[in-house]
């Protein structure tokens, strides 16, 4: 008879050990051991693994078709899987509630089996009338698209060996149970144990599973840190949940690059894609010139993406100067405020400094610094920039602008969307008689990128 043992498990790291501990010692938070029961027997229940007829190869004797990959039929999909899915792969899909997730996985389940492939829908959380309800809204109709509705691992399991799909959607990865644990659904335990089945499935029968998994407050991915080591690819659904459009940023990758960005839309009828981001984060400007509002040309991968940015300065009332930035680094605002006091004499001790991207976006790459420089200087002497005037490149502590990557995409990026004007680090080198509608302007030191900009 099986005799009953418990330990406890944190829920952050999957850290184990015999007695309860404020503080993991491996991850170092505070109150997030959990206690959990584990089953053991006098003659050692363990797992055997399974052995198969598989053999050794050469790396050379391996041969792939074009097969093995397929579209989801939504290309900005595609653009951040790398191409599409992987037959046999596993992919977890993360976002915060109310994102998009469902959304976007009942609508790839639409598009992939309209290319005649069978697909099964696994929700743990919802009924397969919610899901219909959605799906009406969707305009999600196919005969080859399972709904199932269900917690328990073991009956999922023998509704894959009847369906035989050749894509699982599991909706979500802590809402489900396998009765070998103890544990209650959401624990790490469970999460390990379902997702190494869902491994073993993925591998040996050729399925490609997408997983939606949880995040935590804090917008890390809930559940041990092992689990995203497990799957083939992470990807991160993001955006402001009150706003209306959505960004897909890939991770990991085993089977493509991790530098791809795919944007969506989220309209009544589902998510849809937008092939020309720039243009739309740049819908709402004003034409009007006002102080502290810079364009910036940023990349999002291999996308160039042209961003607005707004700075406001304005004498504090308190007795040190607030620093507010929402979309770029907070140090890194706090190191182009220093640059712009010792290198261009702008005295900022008594003046609040505020400084948003327009569109809610996250802009953690260096060739930002000029554009936020340039915004800042220009709203504290109440100049303005031209609104036909892109300004890319990377600020150094001595004043300097350097060179940044990708310069080429970046000014036809501009050029197409009808700038007149660009501003690059004079250390970028580029042929300007490859581009006829635009003005090139390179500059040295940001004093020079001020007075360009202003004149």
């Amino acid at each position: 008879m099986a005799k009953l043992k418990t330990k406890w498990i944190c829920q952050n790291c999957g850290y184990e050990t015999a007695k309860y501990l404020g503080k993991c010692p491996d991850c170092g938070q505070w109150s997030t051991l959990v206690e959990e029961v584990v089953e053991t027997s006098s003659k050692q229940q363990h797992t055997k693994i399974a052995m198969n007829d598989t053999m050794p190869c050469l790396i050379n004797d391996i041969t792939i078709d074009n097969s093995i990959r397929f579209s989801t039929g939504i290309e900005e999909f595609d653009r951040v899987l790398g191409g599409g899915l992987v037959q046999g792969s596993i992919v977890l899909l993360a976002g915060d509630p109310g994102i998009g997730k469902s959304t976007i996985l009942l609508q790839t389940g639409r598009a992939i089996c309209k290319g005649g492939r069978k697909a099964l829908y696994v929700s743990a959380e919802e009924s397969a009338s919610q899901v219909k309800l959605r799906a009406q809204r969707l305009k999600v109709n196919s005969d080859s698209l399972y709904i199932y509705s269900q917690t328990n691992f073991e009956a999922i399991k023998h509704q894959i060996e009847e369906l035989k799909p050749e894509i699982l959607i599991i909706d979500s990865i802590q809402a489900v149970y396998t009765t070998d644990i103890s544990s209650s659904p959401g624990s790490v335990s469970q999460i390990r144990e379902c997702t190494n089945i869902l491994m073993d499935i993925a591998k040996n029968k050729n399925i490609t599973v997408v997983v939606i998994g949880h995040v935590t407050k804090e917008g890390n991915i809930a559940g041990p840190k092992v689990l995203e080591h497990m799957v083939d690819t992470v990807i991160y659904f993001e955006g402001d949940r009150y706003k209306s459009y959505r960004l897909l940023r890939c991770m990991k990758n085993r089977f493509g690059t991790t530098n791809e960005v795919g944007v969506f839309n989220m309209c009544d009828d589902g998510l849809h894609e937008i092939s020309n981001p720039s243009e739309m984060f740049l819908n709402e400007r004003t034409k009007n010139n006002t102080p502290g509002s810079v364009i910036i040309a940023t990349n999002e991968g291999t996308r160039p993406l042209l961003i607005e940015i707004q700075a406001l300065v304005g004498t504090t009332s308190y007795p040190s100067p607030r620093r507010v930035s929402n979309g770029i680094d907070y140090n890194r605002l706090l190191q182009i405020l220093a640059v712009l006091e010792k290198r261009v004499g702008l005295n900022l001790s008594k003046q609040d400094v505020y400084v948003n991207v327009i569109g809610g976006l996250e802009i953690d790459e260096p060739a930002a610094d000029l554009g936020v420089a340039l915004a800042v200087a220009t709203c504290a002497r109440d100049v303005c920039v031209s609104p036909d005037t892109a300004i890319v490149g990377e600020l150094g502590l001595s004043g300097e602008v350097r060179a940044i990557n990708n310069i080429e995409k970046r000014i036809k990026e501009a050029e197409k969307l009808g700038f007149k004007k660009i501003i690059i680090p004079a250390t970028n080198t580029v042929k300007k008689e490859d581009f006829k509608n635009i003005e090139i302007m390179p500059v040295h030191r940001l004093l020079e990128a001020i007075t360009a900009c202003v004149n």
